[in-house]
């Protein structure tokens, strides 16, 4: 049976693209595994290799997804039935698909929903940018509504100076299911208000688990003027 989220728990976002010198199960296991040591809740991670092992390895909530770029489609976390079977099979107790509204090479989202719970026996988070889309996916059936791809979609690139507070207080508001606060939390502080404003729980990747991004960070700032 797959494990709840816990309410107010920090959920440690474990990925690393293909050019980062991070990528594989071993490193993304070792990252889980000190998230765990500092009190992390729950885990996010990509592609079935790094699932599996990082199942192997913990206990905790495991937020599943696999990113694959179909030319002409712009979705592309978890974008069908195979990626979210594929997750599944991995040990993922909760899978992460795009809910926005662009164009998507697959089932509609509330029978990719609805295949998830039937099929797969999964609950599913549906990661948005906008209230509308978080509205549509419950009207679909999701079980969590995250704020993941607010400021990466068209309509909302403007609002990408940070995380965007205004939609999860809407999201707080409107939405039915448990709201994970998710994208550029990247201080305990922004962590800490989300929950404040009402999130059931917040994602953090970069800030914790890249240290390549961290650096470049430190990097800019400290470069003469």
């Amino acid at each position: 049976m797959s494990q709840a989220l816990p309410k107010g728990g920090l959920i440690v976002s474990c990925q690393a693209r293909d050019d980062n010198p991070l990528r594989g199960p071993g490193f993304m296991v070792a990252m889980a595994l000190a998230a765990l040591q500092a009190g992390a809740g729950g885990i996010r991670c990509e592609g079935a290799a790094d699932i599996a092992a990082i199942r192997a390895a913990v206990t905790v909530p495991i937020i599943g997804l696999i990113k694959r770029n179909d030319p002409g489609f712009d979705v592309y976390i978890t974008p069908d039935f195979a990626a979210a079977k594929a997750v599944a099979d991995a040990g993922a107790d909760i899978i992460a698909v795009d809910g926005t509204r662009r164009p998507r090479n697959g089932d509609a989202l509330g029978v990719l929903i609805r295949r998830i719970h039937d099929e797969l026996g999964k609950p599913v988070m549906v990661d948005i940018a906008t209230l509308a889309e978080a509205i549509a996916a419950e009207a679909g059936g999701c079980d969590y509504v995250g704020s993941t791809m607010a400021g990466y979609t068209p309509e909302t690139a403007h609002r990408r100076d940070g995380p965007d507070l205004e939609l999860l207080a809407e999201l707080v508001a409107h939405c039915h299911r448990p709201v994970i606060a998710e994208g550029r939390y990247d201080t305990p502080a922004l962590a800490a208000m989300a929950l404040a404003l009402g999130a059931h729980a917040v994602v953090v990747g970069t800030a914790i688990t890249n240290p390549r991004e961290i650096t470049r960070k430190f990097v800019t700032a400290m470069a003469p003027r």
